[in-house]
């Protein structure tokens, strides 16, 4: 599932290689999918953009978001993006097609559930694509320790776990779950604490950490168990997650273990991430 690092990587890859091509064709809704979400009205989709030129890309939390003159396209996180150059396949499942002037073309496939979609800029009323929008970047200078220290004060957050806190609600845009694991597990600090249990270098530490392990997989073209516009996975090593379950912890040993937890599932070091 995309996440920030994964939007910013791809939204570059979109900037080199799909910015000022001119769209001449528009299919949408080529496969079924139960739980494909189109954001506007997708019979509507061929009309906002034929004919339009793609601008810059921008990543919006989880998602990637194209800009053609005053309409966007929005991609979200369970959105498989590829770059097809000209002459070559395309897959034979997708939800949005778009051909251009020069053979190429770009497609988006839900995977598991995913949102997509095409729509006048200002138009979309959208919880998750307004928050993206308004809520600071971890990436950004916004995002500093004074404004962690807000989020992470609120009374309202005390009796939440340290997932909750961070992967859920978009209180920090494009961190879900799978990038959750490596922030915790280098502050050092396990899923399923509470936050009123955090001591102040407790929260020191996952601030620190939010920042430097995005960036880390940022400035590595996202995570190696996720994959780009051209579909290569990823170069940043990820410490925890399904790849490293059973194998020893890098730091200490212990074998990393894997639990289920609201919904989903935590992997960690119980001896680096005592709970």
């Amino acid at each position: 599932m995309i996440e920030l690092p994964e939007a910013v990587t791809i939204a570059g890859q979109l900037n080199d290689t799909t910015c000022g091509k001119r769209i001449v064709a528009v299919t949408v809704r080529h496969t079924p999918h139960k739980l494909a979400w189109y954001y506007g009205e997708p019979e509507a989709y061929a009309d906002l953009l034929f004919g339009r030129t793609l601008g810059r890309a921008v990543p919006l939390g989880s998602m990637v978001e194209i800009e053609t003159g005053n309409r966007r396209v929005l991609l979200g996180e369970g959105v498989g993006i590829r770059f097809h150059g000209a002459g070559k396949p395309h897959p034979a499942r997708h939800q949005l097609l778009l051909e251009f002037g020069d053979g190429c073309a770009l497609t988006a496939s839900v995977q598991m559930y995913g949102g997509l979609g095409a729509f006048g800029e200002g138009e979309l009323d959208n919880y998750y694509y307004r928050v993206a929008k308004e809520r600071p970047s971890p990436l950004s200078p916004e995002f500093d320790k004074a404004y962690f220290d807000g989020l992470i004060g609120q009374d309202a957050v005390q009796k939440l776990s340290m997932k909750a806190l961070l992967a859920t609600e978009q209180r920090i845009p494009g961190l879900g779950n799978g990038i959750l694991q490596d922030i915790l597990f280098n502050a050092r600090v396990h899923p399923k604490k509470k936050v009123n249990t955090l001591s102040d270098e407790d929260r020191t530490r996952v601030f620190h950490s939010v920042r430097n392990t995005i960036s880390a997989m940022v400035a590595q073209g996202g995570r190696d168990t996720e994959i780009d516009l051209f579909g290569e996975p990823g170069g940043y090593r990820t410490i925890l997650c399904r790849k490293t379950v059973g194998k020893p912890c890098p730091a200490c040993g212990t074998t990393i273990r894997k639990q289920s937890y609201m919904g989903g599932s935590v992997y960690y070091c119980e001896r680096c991430q005592a709970l």
